[in-house]
């Protein structure tokens, strides 16, 4: 019921306190209503969904840190743009509505001086979870008596 982005505060036993990017307004979230993280939300693509937030990080890197174009924008631009950001991402399920959403909230993250890097660090350490990593194999450790005490 509560549209935009919002950084959560801290929890409580029934909620959730939020604060507002756009203006820094703290507000509580019962646990009934519904809330989505940014790394649950994923864009259709015509192969699977890719997380919002590689989706950000390669508008960010298109964008060279600056923010992206007009949410705003006609359909054909809209579309245009996000085809150059997610080439595979599927016409049939990725409204344009759903592309100025995520122009609308690029755009905020950029304006409120988001860390971005931080969403490459996230990638490489979901990465190293499927790295296995070898094992240099060690001598057996020998035992070694104490001298008695005189």
């Amino acid at each position: 019921g509560k549209p935009g982005l919002y950084l959560i505060i801290s929890q409580g036993k029934n909620n959730l306190i939020v604060e507002s990017l756009e203006d820094k307004k703290r507000v509580p979230v019962a646990s009934l209503q519904n809330i989505s993280a940014i790394s649950d939300i994923a864009i259709y693509t015509q192969d699977e969904e890719v997380p919002l937030k590689q989706v950000f990080l390669t508008m960010f890197e298109k964008e060279k840190g600056g923010k992206a174009i007009d949410p705003k924008s006609d359909k054909k631009e809209l579309l245009s743009y996000f085809s150059e950001v997610l080439p595979s991402f599927d016409e049939e399920r990725v409204y344009p509505s759903n592309i100025k959403k995520v122009l609308l909230w690029y755009n905020l993250l950029v304006e409120v001086g988001f860390d971005f890097s931080s969403l490459k660090s996230e990638e490489v350490e979901e990465s190293k979870e499927d790295i296995k990593v070898p094992v240099a194999e060690s001598e057996p450790v020998k035992k070694v008596k104490k001298p008695k005490k005189a």
